[in-house]
């Protein structure tokens, strides 16, 4: 699956309908559908509501009932997909200045 520092494309930025509201304030720092990201972490929530944070995105802790503590808000895996070999080596080679 992924593994922490790996870097990933956002596939699906889509709030679900009934989520808007919610997910916009307790997540003011959102995703964005083709953007690249770098897994920082992994909830561990013995599978209840599992999810990744990213580098470049970055929110609040908050309370969460369900888990019983304090814990900042994680992205589902979905939402993801592995960056390929080659996709990370162009961005690598666009980060590096040529003279």
């Amino acid at each position: 699956m992924f593994q922490i520092n790996q870097k990933v494309i956002c596939i699906d930025d889509t709030m679900r309908p009934h989520t808007i509201e919610e997910l916009k304030k307790d997540m003011p720092n959102w995703v964005k559908k083709g953007n690249k990201y770098t897994i920082r972490g992994f909830t561990d929530n013995n599978g209840i509501v599992d999810g990744l944070w990213l580098e470049e995105v970055r929110n609040q802790p908050l309370f969460f009932k369900l888990l019983g503590r304090p814990q900042e808000p994680a992205f589902a895996f979905w939402r993801f997909r592995a960056m390929q070999e080659d996709e990370v080596f162009v961005e690598e080679r666009k980060a590096v200045k040529i003279d």
